[in-house]
C-alpha cells in the first residue's frame, strides 16, 4: 500500500545569528548625520526639477527618503523584566550589515548591505529596493544599554533590553 503524500514538508528553523556587539551611539549619529545629507539633497534635487515650486517640501523630503531606506516595521514588547523589540530587516541582510546602539531611552537599527557584483552579465534592466535601513525608535521606559542581547533569524531582528532599576526617591527631611 503507498503511503499519502504530505502537502508540505516541515519548515526548517534557521539558527539564530547573535550580533557581535553594539555600536556606540556616536557611530549611529554619524551615520544618520550623512544619511540626513543625502536625503536632504535628493529632495532638493526634486525640488529644482520642479521648477522650485514652493508647497510641496514633505513631499519632496519623503519620496527622497524612500528612494534611500528600506521601512523597518517593529514590534515593542513591554514586561515586568524588560523590553522585547522585534524589527524585520530585509532578509537579504546578515548580521555584518546591521548597526544597533542603545542609549537609556532610545534604539537605533542602521544598516547597509552592499550590492553584489556580477561577473560576465550586461545588466539590461534591475528593480530594486533600497540597500540602506534606519530606525530609532524611542523607548517606553528606561533599559540598561550595556546588557542588551541581540538575534537575527529569518529577517527578524529581536533584541532583549532589561529596564533599568527605577531611582529610589529620597525622603526628604524638615529642618
Amino acid at each position: 500500500m503507498a503511503q499519502p503524500a504530505t502537502p508540505t514538508q516541515p519548515r526548517r528553523e534557521s539558527t539564530p545569528s547573535i550580533l557581535p556587539k553594539l555600536v556606540p551611539a556616536a557611530d549611529l549619529v554619524k551615520r544618520l548625520q550623512e544619511l540626513h545629507e543625502s536625503i536632504a539633497r535628493r529632495a532638493y534635487e526634486s525640488f529644482e526639477s520642479k521648477g522650485r515650486t514652493c508647497g510641496r517640501d514633505l513631499e519632496d523630503w519623503l519620496q527622497a527618503e524612500s528612494e534611500f531606506l528600506h521601512p523597518v516595521h517593529v514590534d515593542v514588547a513591554d514586561s515586568d523584566g524588560g523590553l522585547t523589540i522585534r524589527a524585520e530587516v530585509p532578509a537579504s541582510f546578515r548580521v555584518e550589515n546591521l548597526m544597533v546602539g542603545v542609549e537609556a531611552r532610545r534604539l537605533a537599527i542602521a544598516g547597509k548591505r552592499e550590492a553584489e557584483e556580477r561577473r560576465n552579465e550586461k545588466t539590461i534592466y534591475r528593480e530594486s529596493c533600497s540597500d540602506e535601513i534606519l530606525r530609532v525608535i524611542d523607548l517606553p521606559a528606561e533599559v540598561v544599554a550595556g546588557k542588551v542581547a541581540a538575534t537575527l533569524r529569518d529577517g527578524v531582528l529581536e533584541l532583549k533590553m532589561p529596564k533599568a532599576a527605577p531611582a529610589k526617591k529620597m525622603a526628604s527631611y524638615a529642618v
